[in-house]
């Protein structure tokens, strides 16, 4: 079942009466109400294990083909123009990567365009993890790459119901977990480059000549208990406007605890590339100012990054948030 919510964006002015004939009062035009349909969080949560399902979507291996072609099938399932970018990449210690960014858009004539994305690879190495037997054990990834997919796969699902005013394009960048671990010894020279590497490469190589979005929106580790979006220094330094927009729109529908209007760290994510590009993007992203060995949430780059560790409210309160963004535009 599908429902709506409506939001009034404006109201009508009201003048007092007089004695003596009056010209009859000016009133500001009334909008219409925007629907925005409901999230389905149970649904979001359901792409997520269905990702998880396929086994670690490692780049170059079998699980991360057949993820991809599930991704690329749902997209199109839900009515988008559906591309899959080979991205070849390069990881850090000189691996050639057969990246593939999955892009979906939907009404592709539109001029007006908001991007949406995540990533959608797993991260080969657990190096974050309590036990230094795991760091070179891979992960499953379900907030971590899972979660924003889900996320995004659930708005393409109810875009193919009720479709926004503007054109909507959703990316699935691959790549981005393959950084550098923290386990090799000989010291960093990266400057946080040998990650998001399907996103640098989609910056270089857009899949349309001159494309273009009025901003994007990256969705990354959004699956978690007690999220918290903390305002991300990037997305606050290239999209303040768009920053403002999201967590106001937030605040109004009730996810303000989600959405604290406090400023967090500058990430290395998929986001800064695509600023590069000269897309405006912002980065929806789990801080944890008060975990100071990672800032992150506790079960990042960990083998505990499995379902048992996602929430749908948070994914709810995300996915909503999303929506009525874009449904107001």
């Amino acid at each position: 079942m599908k429902m709506f919510l409506a939001i009034l964006l404006s109201t009508l002015l009201c003048a007092c009466g007089s004695n003596t004939p009056a010209s009859e009062p000016e009133t500001s035009p009334q909008k219409e109400p925007v629907f925005v349909p409901v999230f389905n969080e149970d649904s979001a949560y359901c792409y997520i294990q269905r990702q998880v399902d396929f086994g670690y979507r490692i780049p170059n291996t079998e699980a991360h083909a057949k993820a991809a072609q599930y991704l690329a099938s749902e997209l199109k399932r839900h009515g988008a123009e559906v591309f899959v970018q080979e991205a070849p990449v390069k990881t850090y210690d000189g691996t050639l990567l057969n990246g593939k960014n999955i892009i979906a858009s939907f009404d592709p004539d539109k001029k007006e365009r908001v991007l949406l994305f995540a990533h959608w690879d797993s991260r080969p190495y657990a190096d974050r993890d309590a036990d230094p037997a795991n760091h070179r054990q891979p992960i499953e990834g379900a907030n971590d790459g899972g979660s924003g997919t889900g996320v995004l796969l659930e708005i393409a699902r109810q875009i193919s119901q009720a479709k926004p005013r503007i054109g909507i394009d959703i990316i699935l960048f691959d790549a981005e977990d393959y950084g550098r671990p923290s386990f090799l010894e000989e010291p960093a020279t990266d400057n946080g480059e040998t990650w998001a590497l399907g996103s640098q490469y989609w910056a270089k190589h857009p899949h349309k000549p001159g494309y273009k979005a009025k901003y994007g929106i990256l969705l990354d580790m959004v699956g978690g208990t007690n999220a918290t979006f903390h305002q991300e220094a990037f997305s606050l330094r290239f999209a303040p406007s768009v920053v403002k927009k999201v967590w106001e729109t937030a605040q109004t529908i009730g996810y303000g605890s989600y959405f604290p209007t406090t400023p967090g760290g500058g990430i290395t994510d998929d986001h800064l590339f695509v600023n590069d590009a000269g897309i405006p993007s912002i980065d929806i992203i789990d801080l944890r100012p008060d975990n100071s060995e990672t800032g992150f949430y506790e079960h990042w780059h960990t083998v505990n990054d499995t379902m048992e560790n996602i929430d749908r409210a948070t994914l709810k309160a995300v996915g909503q948030t999303v929506l009525t963004v874009i449904y107001n535009e």
